[in-house]
This record gives structure tokens, sequence and C-alpha cells, in this order.
């Protein structure tokens, strides 16, 4: 089987890179989801051809390819009349990733308000830096949903 798929070499390498470092992905978990996104056609890529072009154990591609299906990177369709399962990069995902983003930016937010109420020390320097931070989150989640709106 040969790769169903066109890539360029350097990219596909600072995709790796990048999406294991970004995403926090084991390397063949990274590979595989650094392969998926020269998929433009979306076609779909079949597990066999992991396999074969990542030259890894099926185990190893099995575990790899359920770590990102649950952490929603990539989607599985099984074609009509066929066994096979086909994956792809999940389109969405880049809205997925920034609503956590902001989550967790609402959840610090939280925190901070939970910690300042328990403070019992005045520290009005420390105060307005904190007002500076708050303000900065609440102005990058502001700005995040907007641009979330778009997609």
């Amino acid at each position: 089987m040969n790769k169903s798929i066109e890539i360029d070499e350097k990219i596909f390498q600072d995709a790796v890179k990048f999406y294991s470092t970004i995403l926090n992905l084991p390397p063949l978990a990274s590979k595989i989801y650094s392969y998926l996104i020269f998929d433009f056609e979306k076609l779909g890529i079949p597990f066999d051809e992991f396999v074969e072009v990542f030259s890894a154990s099926k185990s190893s591609v099995s575990t790899s390819i359920s770590l990102l299906l649950n952490s929603q990177l990539i989607v599985d369709v099984n074609k009509m009349d066929e066994r096979k399962r086909y994956f792809f990069a999940n389109d969405d995902y880049k809205k997925i990733r920034f609503e956590k983003i902001v989550q967790k930016m609402k959840d610090e937010l939280k925190l901070i308000d939970d910690l300042e109420n328990f403070r019992k020390v005045n520290d009005k320097e420390y105060d307005q830096k904190m007002e500076v931070y708050k303000s900065l989150l609440n102005k990058s989640i502001s700005n995040i949903q907007e641009s979330l709106n778009k997609l």
C-alpha cells in the first residue's frame, strides 16, 4: 500500500513537532494527526495505511488513534459497503480547542476571585496588578468568543 496522499516532508516534520508540543501528543499520535492534515480532499485514511506508512505496530497505531479520537482531534467514518474505518482531522477541533481555552480562562478568573475574597491582606500594588491581569483575561475571553462566533 502506498501513501494515498501527498505530503511535504519538511512541513510534515514541522507539524509533528508543533502538534506534539502544543497539543501534548506522544510522537506517533502527533505523526498520525499531522499526516491527516494533508488529506485536503477529505478522502479519509484507513488504519492499515498508518501501520504501513509509520512502520508501527497495530497496537501502537490503535492506541494513538484512540487518544486522538478521545481528544476530538480526529473523527472516523465507516463507508458504505466497507468494513474499513477511515480517519479524518476534525474540522471542528479549532473551535473546540479555543472553547477549552476560554473555559480555562474563566476557571482562572473564578479562582482569582475566590482567592481575593478569602485573602485578608491589603496590598494595593498586588491588587492593581491582579486587576490588570483579570482585565487581560476578560478581554481575551471576549476576543476569542467573538472570533468563535464567526467560525
